[in-house]
């Protein structure tokens, strides 16, 4: 087992692509669907005075709004068919989440299992397309009240409009869905993730150009980069950072053989929760923001343009915000995805046990209790990460595409794919082996 094991490791490499089939047909299907998206971002609402927009959105430009054309991938400032992009459904699925720790009802479907899963996933879309319809209508009525916005405003244009962007949410969601089933990766993610690197030479572009004319500094423009450069690095290391708890197996009796008893480890990731903690605060902070900032029109005042204000990119209260959400969701999202009591369970039905800890309840409890620890230092990692170049980088006028919650997207959805292409290898090359393997004991038994 040990040798074809390091055969194994030994030919797993790029040349492997040329058999993967199936890996190949996977890949196609993603890059094709991501293709499909992109071409949907710039596909504009009809109705719309795209100059006086394009005006309007760059004098709001520079706090969350540039945000949400982040995740959009430029769609928001373009008032394409995607202008809403996956935000809505990520807001449903922390609201569904949510009440599945708190409605007896969501939590015992949860433990009903794959059939439980479907139900919470179908009230999950329900209600993308209530939280998409009630954005669609702040964004339209919010238009259709500027002056010189829309061509031909009333009761259509905001029909419409309201149709065409929940519309486009609900394929987006869909096709997020396609992705993780029949292509590579995690499908919401890699939207979000082609957005980004989509606009990131627009983003260093315009950094380049702003040093050229002087705007910057080529000293900041120096730091900038290293600070990024920096970001990566410790990104790469904390996501494989791993607290490996050692587990025992006693000795067992197969008939007449004795099997020596043999250990393993369960990895515990220090960031168990990955890169949701910031998609899920960002999607928060931008659900309010978008309409206050629609809304209000070019005349922003009252409570409308105090909400605006507070919670305009490097402001106090937004770095509060969403410094808190983030290390509220490095928990609630670890809690949610990984379980100490199921697996302490499944560790006594497979007769595993701890060094020193006493199977069942006390290893439930001892799982939990370093779980938790790392993920303070996971959470506090997220904040850092997101937070630190945000506070720089916000004073300077540097795109957010350059940011840290960016950064953290493209390199953990990249590892994270990159993975997931490693395993089918993989497993293509198990196959391979195991089925030469018989070969060879069909022949000998020949």
């Amino acid at each position: 087992m040990a040798s074809a094991a390091e055969q194994l490791a030994a030919n797993l490499n790029f040349s492997s692509f040329s058999k993967a089939t199936d890996l190949k047909k996977r890949i196609w299907f993603t890059l094709g669907a991501l293709i499909i998206y992109r071409l949907g971002t710039y596909i504009p609402i009809p109705g719309i005075d795209a100059e006086a927009f394009a005006r309007a959105f760059e004098r709001q430009s520079g706090g969350i709004l540039d945000m949400l054309g982040m995740f959009t991938g430029g769609a928001v400032e373009r008032f394409a068919i995607f202008a809403l992009g996956i935000m809505p459904y990520i807001s449903a699925s922390i609201i569904i989440q949510l009440m599945t720790s708190v409605v007896p009802t969501l939590e015992q479907l949860k433990k009903e299992g794959e059939q439980g899963r479907k139900v919470i996933n179908q009230y999950t879309r329900y209600g993308t397309v209530i939280l998409a319809t009630l954005q669609a209508y702040g964004i339209s009525a919010g238009l259709s009240a500027s002056e010189g916005i829309v061509n031909d405003p009333g009761w259509f244009f905001m029909l419409t409009s309201v149709i065409t962007l929940v519309g486009g949410t609900m394929f987006l969601m869909w096709l997020g869905e396609q992705i993780t089933a029949r292509g590579i990766g995690n499908g919401i993610s890699l939207i979000i993730f082609s957005g980004i690197v989509a606009s990131l030479p627009v983003a260093l572009s315009q950094l380049f150009e702003a040093a050229r004319t002087q705007a910057i500094t080529t000293l900041l423009l120096l730091g900038v980069l290293i600070i990024a450069l920096g970001l990566i690095t410790i990104v790469v290391f904390v996501e494989r950072a791993q607290r490996k708890l050692l587990i025992q197996y006693p000795k067992r009796q197969v008939g007449n053989k004795m099997f020596q008893g043999d250990s393993s480890h369960l990895p515990l990731k220090l960031n168990t929760a990955g890169v949701i903690p910031p998609i899920f605060a960002s999607s928060l902070l931008l659900l309010p923001a978008t309409l206050a900032n629609f809304s209000a029109g070019q005349d922003v005042s009252g409570w409308l343009g105090f909400v605006t204000a507070q919670l305009g990119r490097g402001q106090p209260a937004y770095l509060l915000l969403y410094a808190s959400l983030v290390a509220f969701f490095a928990f609630f999202y670890t809690a949610i995805v990984f379980s100490p009591k199921d697996t302490a369970d499944n560790l006594k039905k497979h007769g595993g046990f701890i060094p020193g800890i006493r199977p069942g309840e006390r290893t439930a409890n001892y799982i939990d209790y370093v779980l938790t620890r790392i993920t303070v230092a996971g959470a506090l990692y997220l904040v850092f990460i997101v937070l630190i170049p945000e506070m720089f980088m916000s004073n300077m006028g540097i795109s957010v595409f350059l940011g840290g919650t960016s950064l953290l997207i493209m390199v953990s959805v990249t590892m994270d794919t990159v993975s997931q292409v490693q395993g089918h290898l993989f497993a293509q090359q198990y196959e391979g082996l195991v089925k030469k393997s018989k070969l060879r004991g069909g022949r000998r038994k020949r």
